[in-house]
C-alpha cells in the first residue's frame, strides 16, 4: 500500500489485551503514530522494538480537546497522503474516539484509503470489572460533554473520560439535577490492568473529591429503583446546553450574564404588555421567552460549576415553602394582609441572618417610581410610615416649596436633589391612596402621546410641519384634542 491509513486499537490497557499480531503489522508501515503514550501497554511496545511518534505535545499546546483532536486528524491525513501510515489509539478505535471519527470523515471526503483494526474496548474491561451485562440497558455519556445527554435513571449510566477532578466536578453538577446527592456511584480506574485497576464506591456529591482520578477513569451509576422526578424544564435546559456547546451557536456561546441582562428586562416588559392586552396566546409565548432568559443564565452558571437550573428551581421551591408556613406548616392567618406581614417578617429574618439591610432585595435596575414604591412599602411594614395619606400630602407640599426655593438659587445639584425628593413624596402619596404611581405615569404618557398625535394630524392637514406652527396654534389644537378625547 503506497498511501492510506490503518486505524488500530491497543486495547484497554493490559498487555495481554493488545490484539495478537498487531505489533508486527504496525512495524510494516512507513510511519506509526500513537495518539498518546499515556497507555499502560506503551512500555511493552517499546520493548518489542516498535518505533512510533506520539501526539502528546499537542495536548500541551491545545486550548480544547476538540482543537487537539482536529490537529491530530489533520496531521495523520497529511502524512497518509504521502505514505502508508498507522494510527493507534487506546481501547477500540471506534468507541468514544473523536480523532478516529475526524480521520474517517476526511478520508471519505477525499477518497483516501482507510482500514480499521478492532481491539478490546475499555468498555469491555469495565463490564468485566463491574460484572455488568450491557444488554440490560446502559447509557454511555462523555464526561467532557455531559450536558448533551439526559440520564435515564431506570438504566445504568457509564460516564467516560473522567480525566481529573475538574471534569468530575462539572459532570457531578449536571448529574445532581437528576440524582440524589447521596446516589452511590462506582469509580473505576484502569479497568482490567493488573496492578493499576482500582474500584471505589462513593456518593455522587463526593465524586470530585477523589485525588486519584486520571485519564483511565470512568464512573458507573447503577439503575435507580425509584427514579427521582426531574423538572419538566429538562428538554429546554438540554437545548440551551447544545447551543452553548462546542458545536453550538456562535452568538449564544459568546454571551455573558452582563451582555444578555437587558433582554431579561425587555422580555419581562413584553409579558406585562401581553397581560395588559389580555392576550392569553401572546402571554404564553412571552412567558416562554422570559423563561428562556432564566435558563440561559442558569446554563452559563452551570458551565462555571456555580449552580444550574435544578438549583434555581430547588432554591425558589425551598423559599416558597419557608415563606408560606400557613400553607405548608401549622401557622394560621386571617387574611391576605397578614400573609404579606408574615412574608416580610420571614424575609427580614433572612436578611438579618445574612447581615443585610431590611431594605435590601429591591433591585436598583427597577424603574425609579416602582423602586421608590417598593422601598416605601418595605419601610412601612417596619412601622416607618405616615398614618394615612394626609401626612404624606403635607410632606408633598413641603417638598414642592423646597423645590421652588432650589430653582431660585440656580444650584443644579440642589435642584436635582429637591426634584428627587418631590418625586419620592409623590410616590408616597400614591401608595397611601392605593394607586400605582408607575401605572399613573404610564397612562399619562399614553394620553400625552395620543393627544400629540392629534396635533401632528392637524399640522399635516394644514400642509405645514410643526416647527412652522406657532405655540399658540399648537395649544389650540391640543385643547381640541382634549375635548375630542373627553367627548
Amino acid at each position: 500500500m503506497a498511501t492510506g491509513v490503518l486505524i488500530a486499537g491497543l486495547g484497554p490497557g493490559a498487555v495481554g489485551d493488545v490484539p495478537a499480531g498487531l505489533v508486527a503489522e504496525l512495524a510494516r508501515y512507513d510511519r506509526v503514530f500513537l495518539r498518546t503514550a499515556r497507555h499502560p501497554a506503551v512500555p511493552w511496545l517499546l520493548e518489542q522494538g516498535l518505533r512510533f511518534e506520539t501526539f502528546d505535545r499537542y495536548y500541551e499546546d491545545g486550548d480544547t480537546f476538540d482543537a487537539v483532536y482536529r490537529r491530530i486528524a489533520a496531521a495523520v491525513i497529511s502524512a497518509a497522503r504521502r505514505q502508508a501510515v498507522a494510527y493507534a489509539v487506546p481501547g477500540h478505535p471506534l468507541v468514544a474516539e473523536e480523532s478516529t471519527r475526524l480521520i474517517l470523515e476526511e478520508a471519505r471526503r477525499t477518497g483516501l484509503e482507510t482500514r480499521v483494526r478492532p481491539a478490546m474496548s475499555f468498555l469491555d474491561a469495565l463490564y468485566a470489572a463491574l460484572l455488568l451485562d450491557p444488554a440490560e440497558g446502559l447509557l454511555i455519556l462523555d464526561a467532557m460533554e455531559p450536558g448533551l445527554f439526559e440520564p435515564v435513571q431506570a438504566k445504568g449510566v457509564m460516564l467516560l473520560q473522567v480525566h481529573d477532578r475538574m471534569v468530575a466536578g462539572e459532570a457531578k453538577i449536571h448529574l445532581m439535577a437528576y440524582y440524589a446527592d447521596e446516589q452511590p456511584v462506582m469509580v473505576v480506574r484502569a479497568a482490567g490492568v493488573p496492578g493499576l485497576e482500582r474500584i471505589e464506591e462513593v456518593p455522587l456529591y463526593a465524586l470530585d473529591r477523589l485525588d486519584w482520578l486520571d485519564h483511565l477513569t470512568s464512573v458507573y451509576i447503577p439503575p435507580v429503583a425509584q427514579p427521582r422526578r426531574t423538572c419538566d424544564l429538562t428538554p429546554l435546559v438540554g437545548i440551551m446546553a447544545v447551543l452553548r456547546g462546542k458545536d453550538g451557536c456562535p452568538w449564544d456561546r459568546e454571551q455573558t450574564h452582563r451582555s444578555i441582562g437587558r433582554y431579561l428586562i425587555e422580555e419581562a416588559y413584553e409579558v406585562l404588555d401581553a397581560i395588559e392586552r389580555e392576550n392569553v396566546h401572546s402571554l404564553c409565548e412571552e412567558l416562554g421567552d422570559l423563561l428562556l432568559q432564566i435558563v440561559f443564565h442558569a446554563q452559563m452558571a452551570r458551565e462555571k460549576a456555580v449552580f444550574d437550573m435544578n438549583a434555581v428551581v430547588q432554591t425558589v421551591r425551598d423559599k416558597m415553602i419557608h415563606r408560606h408556613p400557613h400553607v405548608f406548616g401549622r401557622e394560621k392567618v386571617r387574611d391576605a394582609d397578614e400573609v404579606l406581614t408574615n412574608w416580610e417578617r420571614l424575609k427580614r429574618a433572612e436578611k438579618q441572618e445574612a447581615g443585610e439591610s431590611c431594605l435590601a432585595g429591591v433591585p436598583r435596575r427597577l424603574p425609579a417610581l416602582l423602586r421608590a414604591d417598593r422601598i416605601q412599602e418595605k419601610a412601612s411594614r417596619l412601622g416607618f410610615d405616615w398614618p394615612d395619606h394626609r401626612g404624606a400630602l403635607a410632606k408633598l407640599e413641603e417638598e414642592l416649596d423646597e423645590f421652588r426655593q432650589a430653582l431660585d438659587t440656580g444650584d443644579r445639584d440642589r435642584i436635582v436633589e429637591e426634584l428627587g425628593d418631590l418625586l419620592f413624596a409623590t410616590v408616597n402619596v400614591s401608595r397611601l391612596i392605593k394607586v400605582d404611581a408607575e401605572e399613573c405615569l404610564r397612562q399619562t404618557v399614553d394620553k400625552f402621546t395620543r393627544r400629540f398625535a392629534q396635533v401632528e394630524e392637524k399640522c399635516r392637514a394644514s400642509g405645514r410641519v410643526l416647527d412652522q406652527v406657532s405655540l399658540s396654534e399648537m395649544g389650540d389644537w391640543w385643547e381640541e384634542a382634549k375635548k375630542l378625547e373627553k367627548s
